[in-house]
């Protein structure tokens, strides 16, 4: 039994009356672990056919399922960004939003990345997507899971939502904010929350999070849906937090509202509102990035490396620096601070195209030169080894498993070069899967 605060067990008893016992009972059971399957590589059909694990529908989410297994973040399958590791309850915000390919859509409060990168399998590439986070460190940790998840149309941020909406304001069609909270839905998952947890830190929370929706609505679009979610069961930051919102913010309705409890579902803890604003007039003054590389001895260099080793082309290319990118279609200038717009694909060394692991983790087999390896030799390229491969093969080519890219290899000689980058590298040891 999990040492939960004795204020937190009475508001919950006061607020629960008969279910409490069903709900402290819920802290004996095992915790509810899921994955959800990314749609931009495979569907959930087609990973049922290759899953390393058992897997059961989550019933609010198409693509995700509960899983029995210790270290899914172990599996080949994730380093090939075909499944997200996602806490079941977590995964029910995201779908609220609606309809969202060919839109712009922001995930206000967006790391690690789990609804960022849901959203974004939803879109299938089609709209604009930002993804936001305030703090540098997460935000990195925010990039690499839209690596690895390969997305092509996202813009990743860091900045305050109020420095977000003076520079967006009126942008987006649609907004997910999965606000800071208290964490007393996580407090399974994350122990450390318990002690952390206080009277005093849920205000401080609510005040938070009544700003952010602040701004939130300076970014939103009249017409647009806002989601609100927490990881709390807090009143302050659930539903007193909606009824202070709509009171100081007229011009929204309230369209749904949900309390994922640990003891009625399958899931840890959650909370969901979603908020139509009404129609109204607006200014919109964001205009899009000029796409174009003007150097172009650079261009060609690019052109000549995506003629021989791709099968596919990249559209709207913009040069920062030596890095080349390919950027979303009517992506806005970059006023705030941006890890990276669209798809990395690669650097300029010494007037040499190099591609990015970014680029390797957004393409598909078809799409490109692949070597296909085993089981062990997929590990030992995750692990920074080379491996030997035809001598015909020569230059830059995928290495795939399963036919799911893994990163690039260079071929010469018969030795396939490891080009799996050496910050992702880690002690990475096979499982074995019944």
């Amino acid at each position: 039994m999990y040492n939960l605060p004795t204020e937190f067990l009475h508001r919950m008893k006061a607020e629960l009356g008969d279910e409490f016992s069903a709900f402290l009972q819920s802290y004996s059971t095992p915790l509810y672990k899921a994955i959800r399957v990314n749609a931009l590589k495979i569907s959930p059909n087609e990973f049922k056919n290759i899953a390393p694990f058992d897997i059961e529908q989550v019933t609010w989410e198409e693509c995700g399922f509960y899983i029995n297994e210790d270290k899914p973040g172990k599996h080949l399958h994730h380093f090939a960004g075909l499944y997200y590791v996602q806490e079941p309850s977590a995964m029910s915000a995201a779908p609220m939003l609606g309809e969202v390919k060919g839109k712009t859509v922001l995930d206000l409060c967006s790391a690690p990345g789990g609804k960022g990168t849901q959203i974004a399998q939803k879109m299938q590439g089609e709209g604009l997507l930002f993804l936001n986070e305030i703090n540098f460190s997460r935000a990195k940790l925010l990039s690499q899971n839209a690596e690895r998840m390969g997305v092509k149309n996202a813009v990743i941020t860091c900045a305050s939502p109020l420095h977000l909406s003076q520079n967006y304001p009126n942008f987006f069609d649609k907004i997910l904010v999965d606000a800071p909270c208290s964490g007393e839905g996580m407090f399974k998952t994350k122990e450390e929350a318990i002690p952390n947890w206080s009277q005093q830190n849920i205000n401080l929370c609510a005040q938070r999070q009544k700003e952010i929706l602040s701004c939130a609505d300076k970014l939103l679009k009249s017409g647009g849906t806002l989601v609100y979610s927490t990881c709390t069961f807090a009143p302050e930051e659930d539903e007193l937090q909606i009824n202070d919102f709509l009171a100081s913010f007229p011009n929204y309705k309230l369209t749904f509202l949900k309390k994922i409890l640990p003891h009625r579902e399958k899931g840890a803890g959650h909370f969901v509102a979603v908020l139509q604003k009404a129609h109204g007039d607006e200014k919109l003054s964001v205009s899009s990035i000029v796409g174009g590389v003007k150097d172009k001895k650079l261009l060609q260099e690019y052109k000549n490396f995506e003629k021989s080793y791709l099968k596919t082309t990249f559209e709207n290319l913009y040069l920062v620096g030596e890095n080349l990118y390919s950027l979303p279609p009517s992506c806005p200038k970059l006023l705030v601070q941006t890890l990276r717009a669209g798809v990395h694909l690669g650097e300029f060394i010494k007037g040499r195209f190099s591609p990015s692991h970014s680029l390797a983790m957004c393409l598909k087999s078809e799409q490109a030169n692949c070597v296909e390896v085993d089981e062990k030799t997929a590990f030992d390229y995750l692990n920074g080894l080379t491996f030997n491969c035809d001598e015909s093969l020569k230059g830059w080519h995928l290495v795939t498993y399963l036919g799911y890219s893994l990163g690039w290899c260079k071929c010469v000689n018969g030795t396939a070069k490891n080009h799996f980058p050496k910050g992702l590298r880690t002690k990475i040891e096979r499982i074995e899967s019944e």
